[in-house]
């Protein structure tokens, strides 16, 4: 953008249609190489126009980003190509490595395309209005995410209503002890709805009288009874405590396969995300 003289102005005012994006009262500028437009009247059909350093943006008054621009020297260049599209593109400045970093950690290490993903939607408050771009391997990803092939899944639920089954595995030791000094986390997905309890322990032997009192509140509260758990076959699932509690409450307790945690994949990918998440 810069300055012309009006006497410069040859030709009364055209309108310009490029693809889908259509600009009125435009001037034809003698010998001049380069399109200008302007801001004035961008403002004068309700459009705002802001310059930042290094961009500039064109939006509507509900936040949408119309036009983009570069900056070159002392002139901001915006490209129409870009908006000639026939599906509808959002033009955003990109967002520096250490912000999209930033959101890459507080997403637990979300995919980027999801994380765009988010700010198209409008789903996350606070999230902003940025392209972000993965520019390197993130090493927590590396580490956390790398895994087998996937097995196939269930074309069909096993359970018809909820609590009829639920999965259960205890994860652990953390590394990092929470504050209260737990290190074992106790997950619980209900096979029907997915629905996902966590719950915290110190150590192993905890299991047996949290469990308990679980599935005694859970069945009080929902006012459905538990009639499967599906669990591997650590000492902290088997032991007489839970067995004799088990065999009072009618409950079938289904254990795993040694060595097959895929007999428990629910649960296990539930293990998964909790961990990519801390």
């Amino acid at each position: 953008m810069g300055f012309v003289s009006s006497a410069a102005l040859s030709f009364p005012a055209a309108d310009l249609v490029q693809g889908n994006v259509t600009i009125n009262r435009v001037y034809y500028v003698e010998g001049l190489n380069h399109n200008l437009f302007s801001v004035g009247q961008f403002c004068d059909v309700d459009l705002e126009v802001t310059f930042r350093k290094s961009t500039c943006f064109v939006r509507d008054l509900q936040g949408n980003d119309l036009l983009f621009g570069n900056r070159g020297s002392d002139l901001y260049t915006i490209s129409l190509q870009e908006s000639t599209s026939s599906t509808p593109l959002c033009l955003m400045a990109k967002a520096t490595p250490t912000q999209a970093w930033l959101w890459h950690r507080r997403l637990s290490h979300l995919n980027f395309d999801y994380i765009n993903l988010l700010l198209k939607n409008d789903i996350v408050i606070g999230l902003l209005k940025l392209k972000y771009v993965k520019d390197q391997l993130c090493s927590s990803c590396e580490l956390s995410k790398a895994k087998r092939s996937s097995f196939k899944s269930k074309a069909i639920l096993s359970s018809k209503r909820r609590l009829n089954l639920l999965h259960m595995d205890l994860c652990g030791p953390i590394r990092v002890a929470s504050i209260n000094g737990k290190k074992y986390i106790l997950v619980i997905v209900d096979d029907y709805s997915r629905y996902t309890w966590t719950l915290f322990l110190c150590s192993k032997d905890e299991t047996p009288d949290v469990l308990k009192d679980f599935l005694t509140t859970i069945q009080r509260n929902l006012q459905a009874p538990v009639i499967t758990v599906r669990t591997d076959r650590g000492t902290e699932f088997l032991n007489t405590n839970l067995t004799a509690f088990f065999k009072e409450e009618r409950i079938e307790h289904q254990t795993l396969t040694a060595q097959t945690p895929e007999q428990n994949g629910i649960d296990e990918r539930r293990n998964r995300t909790l961990v990519e998440a801390a």
